[in-house]
């Protein structure tokens, strides 16, 4: 039963709205940090081989994290999903910072995956369940706005401490804030037992750990078939791979999503799309400004910056038109701004052309990435069953992981060629700019199947349009 009254900041759920976005807010700044202070971590341990997986282990490992930790939320209330979510992102962390060799980095960073997973998953669940029908568009673009702060210092500041005292302290420094924003929410979590139930099978958490698990190393063996350089053993991998990929799928995702069926099933695979896209894209932004044009890590982290402020304004547009029957243009328009964001940041690639066009281009994506992905959220929670509010979050959720880690991973591979020699380092960014490019024109294609307004309510659930922000 969702709560029938009160907005964000009532004072029943202010602790618990100030909690929600201090946990992502912390989540944020390691996660504009981290594509900062790579390459310089790179150049101190090596490996440039392996650096998509720096980014691909945490989003695999990210998907067992959202699918356990939204059952779980469901089944048992989402206090535990969070506190284990939380202490598995903190030692992922710290396994990450004491690193002594590229092969550790990575491993802590798939720890951090799986803490991730489970945190992502209880916020959505809970504003589903501990908010009004009609506060839930705003609770969207709130979250989106934690972004906003460390989009705009954490890169920046991440790279002044990388380039001063070290990259170590880039990670290190995150677990005290994260730490302290998950005991200050889950006292507001514990009254929140489990979820009522639904009509209809369910598939136990045992099954959905087992699909999830299955999901991640499908997934991992198409990554790793992208590097195999014996093409007889590059095609089983594929072939195993997507097998895994395709079973767990089919049983994680709501039905038609494979077949890209009208409806929900198309919002998860736009969450897909623009997720290959945007993230994919992204960690590859700092190793542009970097290690093609000379700039520094605190230079190729502030193209990063405006992404989180025009994200959020896009979350806020979002918010405003819920009540207008906008999901579909704003789902397709969000995905082509991401697929023109990345041609713009791809001309920092040029000689000729200023490295302010990354920061330019990110800015254009990262409006899109607002539109689009709020929007899917919005639409998956709205349309979410009783009772399957978690479930349902990470379904959207765990798409859109698959998606970035599978961008981040062909363009990791894409990458290593040029460390082979196969490539010189700026085509090969380019061509990783290109597919990603393709995907989000792609994803504008699939909006065009998803729903243009949410689905009917009764008057005292009625979605109405958000307020004015504050001051407004």
């Amino acid at each position: 039963m969702r709560p029938a009254a009160g907005g964000a900041w009532a004072p029943e759920r202010r602790l618990l709205t100030v909690g929600l976005v201090g946990l992502v807010t912390a989540g944020a700044f390691e996660g504009m940090a981290v594509p900062t202070v790579l390459p310089l971590l790179v150049g101190e341990l090596g490996g440039l081989d392996l650096y998509g997986w720096a980014f691909s282990a945490f989003w695999l490992t990210t998907i067992v994290g959202i699918t356990l930790g939204g059952a779980d939320a469901d089944r048992r209330g989402p206090a535990r999903a969070l506190i284990v979510g939380v202490i598995l992102f903190a030692v992922g962390l710290l396994v990450s910072g004491l690193a002594p060799n590229m092969a550790v980095v990575i491993a802590g960073r798939a720890i951090q995956g799986f803490g991730a997973g489970a945190t992502s998953a209880v916020v959505y669940a809970a504003i589903a369940r501990a908010y009004p029908v009609e506060t839930t568009p705003r609770m969207i673009a709130l979250v989106s706005s934690a972004w906003v702060v460390p989009g705009l210092i954490g890169p920046a500041l991440a790279g002044t401490v990388a380039d001063t005292i070290g990259w170590r302290w880039v990670f290190l420094s995150v677990v005290p804030m994260l730490l302290l924003m998950g005991a200050a929410v889950t006292p507001q979590l514990t009254p929140f037992g489990p979820a009522p139930s639904s009509a209809g099978p369910k598939r136990t958490t045992t099954r959905r750990a087992f699909d999830a698990a299955r999901l991640a190393v499908g997934s991992a063996l198409l990554l790793w078939a992208l590097s195999v350089g014996v093409p007889a053993a590059a095609l089983a991998l594929l072939l195993v791979g997507g097998t895994l990929v395709i079973l767990a799928l089919r049983h994680l995702l709501p039905p038609g999503s494979l077949r890209l069926a009208r409806g929900r099933p198309s919002v998860v695979a736009v969450g897909f799309g623009v997720a290959f896209a945007f993230l994919g894209a992204e960690a590859f932004v700092p190793l542009s400004v970097v290690e093609v044009r000379g700039g520094s890590a605190a230079l190729g982290g502030l193209a990063l910056s405006t992404s989180a402020v025009t994200w959020a304004a896009g979350s806020w547009i979002q918010a405003r038109a819920a009540g207008a029957g906008l999901r579909r243009m704003m789902m397709a328009a969000g995905a082509a701004l991401i697929a023109l964001g990345i041609a713009i940041t791809a001309t920092v690639l040029l000689p000729e052309m200023p490295v302010f066009m990354a920061a330019i281009g990110w800015a254009v994506a990262g409006l899109g990435m607002g539109l689009a992905y709020s929007t899917s959220a919005l639409v998956m929670l709205e349309t979410a069953a009783p009772g399957e509010e978690g479930i349902s979050s990470s379904a959207l959720q765990l798409m859109f992981t698959l998606g970035t880690a599978l961008g981040a991973g062909v363009g990791g591979a894409v990458v290593a060629l040029a460390d082979g020699g196969l490539l010189k380092l700026a085509p090969a960014l380019g061509i990783v700019f290109a597919i990603t490019a393709g995907v989000g024109l792609l994803a504008a294609l699939v909006a065009q199947r998803v729903p243009s307004r949410g689905p009917a309510r009764r008057p005292d659930e009625a979605l109405l349009a958000p307020a004015a922000l504050p001051g407004h």
